[in-house]
């Protein structure tokens, strides 16, 4: 089992005949069962033209009809990928993943205020997308450092989802599913919704948490996790000062009137039983200790 996506999840790529889409996808259709997952593209310039097989359809909803997709990753422009997350919300798929950096936050805004009461989840914008190991991965993360297993990785920043999981690895501990949630202000899932996804799945032993500077999204989180959650959970902070050469954060990660520091975020967390570190380069071996600890 894996949260949100599978082997038998079905994909469309919006955006498929530009550069990066195009690139993008033939790297996920050759990751594991990616060939069969991978089963059309969106451009209305483009429809009836197909990318190495792949074909290519004027809308979502076309798409969605002729394949049976219900995933949609977007790597359409920033002017225009708020309209093409809108046009996947009206087709009434399962998930968007939208891999876009820069949305102007008003068009983001629009679009999250149209999602409310419908039933697409949105992961990102401006992330790396998600990857349930040596099954499928939608998005740009490198498939090659990730093994199946049972530790959930959900994170605000795409560069340290991918040092989180290379830490996991070295400690021999593979992830049931990985998810960037993406930095921006306004966004998609929340830690709280896919930590919810990780408590009620059988195959997640334990979830690392890596959130960044700026707003109360990791707080919320740590308080359910308090009151809720059935595993353990451990935690990073990028912008938390760490040894030379390792300060990290995000270019979207702001703090504003005082709130959404490091520390403010770190110390909520460890009063609600979640085990932090202060050192980016510590997260596997955090992890690794708090499976081996006793009860």
């Amino acid at each position: 089992m894996a949260i949100l996506i599978n082997r038998n999840t079905r994909v469309m790529t919006q955006g498929i005949t530009g550069k990066t889409g195009q690139f993008h996808t033939r790297m996920c259709r050759d990751y594991a069962d990616g060939k069969n997952c991978f089963v059309a593209g969106v451009n209305p310039k483009k429809a009836g033209e197909d990318l190495e097989g792949i074909p290519v359809y004027a809308t979502v909803r076309e798409a969605k009809q002729a394949t049976g997709a219900t995933v949609s990753v977007i790597y359409v422009p920033p002017p225009f990928a708020a309209a093409a997350i809108d046009e996947a919300v009206d087709a009434e798929l399962d998930l968007v993943v939208c891999i876009t950096e820069g949305i102007p936050v008003r068009d983001m805004l629009r679009t999250c205020h149209k999602m409310r009461e419908r039933k697409t989840r949105l992961i990102g914008p401006n992330c790396p997308g998600i990857i349930t190991p040596d099954e499928i991965k939608i998005g740009i993360m490198p498939g090659y450092i990730h093994k199946k297993g049972r530790i959930g990785v959900v994170s605000r920043s795409g560069t340290l989802t991918y040092e989180a999981v290379a830490q996991l690895m070295e400690q021999g501990l593979g992830q049931s599913t990985c998810i960037g949630i993406g930095g921006d202000p306004v966004n998609g899932l929340k830690h709280l919704d896919v930590m919810k996804l990780f408590n009620d799945d059988d195959e997640t032993d334990a979830v690392l948490m890596v959130g960044e500077i700026g707003g109360s999204d990791e707080e919320d989180c740590a308080r359910w996790v308090r009151d809720n959650m059935k595993k353990p959970v451990v935690g990073f902070i990028a912008g938390v000062t760490a040894p030379p050469g390792r300060r990290m954060g995000h270019a979207g990660a702001v703090i504003s009137g005082g709130k959404g520091t490091a520390q403010e975020k770190l110390a909520v967390m460890e009063a609600c039983g979640i085990k932090t570190t202060h050192n980016p380069a510590e997260m596997g071996k955090l992890l690794k200790s708090v499976l081996l600890k006793p009860g």
